[in-house]
């Protein structure tokens, strides 16, 4: 028996993954989206709470871990196995600086509760990394997924539950439904204005493999790379390679600058990535809050906040449509406790 009808608006993983969850649930839903890409066509798909961590960023991390545990128990049940690409990260740094800063990160990973395996032997663990790594960290439950086929898999598992698809709209009172759910990454304060979110560019690059060349990592490599950050994440026929971070409004025209730095980085990291095709490169525009934490709760009697995921989207999916569901249902999560921006998330 039915629960009451849902309009869930963006049809990114988050919203995917709300309307899915609602679904299963019993609720009769709509998705509005879209036929344009957004920030979850260009993401890296990494599911890494550990590596992606930094002091001062608990609650983040709280999140992360609470949401990592739910992929590995039953998020992906209906989903094809192949969505998952890398079952594992492997954190490195360059310098001697870069190998401080992860110190740094192992010692607060540790006073959470959550250490990590250090290593001083990098290579190893990956012997494609560049000579003179040596140092870094394995987290050993983080996963990645094929962002993409991430997408399309939700798009399909909700096609199967009945889940029904609608244009977008402009208005929440364009949709009749009982309850709506803003989804739509950037444009979230369009629906409600004052949703402190805003666009955050992210470059990120896709290199293919070819006949002859050294083969795809079989696990998700990290650097600090003299002080910048870089990650390559597995995929089936490549790696993807990102991601710069910095504002410049709604502009996704990759510049010079950023796809030189990841190209730079990532093969100081992985000398073998410069004989890989250049495939593709992207921007995308992450849907970031004032303090990094996602806008997840109630706006009012009917309108429900999923947005403000930042470069976490894929992540935190998994606990956002447990989190919007108990709202749903009038039972909160009793770990969402985190207050981003100007909503409160019990």
């Amino acid at each position: 028996m039915a629960k009451g009808s849902l309009a869930v608006i963006g049809g990114g993983v988050i919203g995917l993954s709300v309307a899915r969850r609602a679904a299963l649930d019993g609720w009769v839903v709509h998705v509005h989206r879209s036929d344009e890409t957004g920030s979850s066509w260009v993401a890296g798909g990494m599911l890494a709470p550990h590596s992606e961590g930094w002091p001062g960023e608990e609650r983040l991390l709280r999140l992360g871990l609470a949401s990592l545990r739910l992929w590995h128990s039953g998020f992906l049940d209906g989903l094809p196995d192949s969505v998952v690409t890398a079952r594992e990260s492997l954190v490195v740094a360059v310098d001697r600086a870069d190998a401080a800063d992860l110190k740094t990160v192992g010692e607060w990973l540790a006073a959470q509760g959550h250490p990590v395996e250090p290593t001083t032997a990098a290579r190893e663990i990956e012997p494609l990394l560049a000579q003179g790594i040596r140092h870094g960290f394995r987290a050993e439950t983080e996963l990645a997924v094929d962002n993409r086929a991430m997408v399309d898999a939700l798009a399909g598992h909700c096609e199967r539950l009945g889940v029904r698809w609608a244009p977008p709209v402009a208005e929440l009172t364009d949709t009749e439904a009982d309850a709506v759910v803003i989804a739509n990454g950037i444009d979230a304060p369009s629906l409600w204005p004052g949703l402190p979110i805003r666009p955050v560019k992210g470059e990120v690059l896709r290199l293919r493999w070819r006949r002859g060349c050294m083969p795809v990592p079989q696990r998700v490599i990290r650097a600090r790379v003299h002080g910048r950050q870089v990650y390559l994440v597995p995929r089936h026929d490549g790696v993807v390679v990102g991601a710069t971070q910095y504002e410049h409004g709604r502009d996704t025209a990759p510049a010079v600058t950023g796809v030189r730095e990841l190209l730079d980085d990532a093969c100081a990291v992985m000398p073998a990535l410069g004989e890989y095709e250049f495939a593709e490169c992207a921007a995308g525009l992450r849907p970031m809050t004032p303090d990094g934490l996602p806008l997840v709760g109630r706006l009012d009697e009917r309108t429900l906040i999923a947005g403000g995921h930042g470069r976490n989207g894929f992540l935190l999916a998994p606990w956002t449509a447990e989190a919007i569901l108990g709202e749903l249902n009038g039972v909160p999560l009793p770990e969402a406790d985190v207050v981003g921006g100007a909503v409160r998330v019990r």
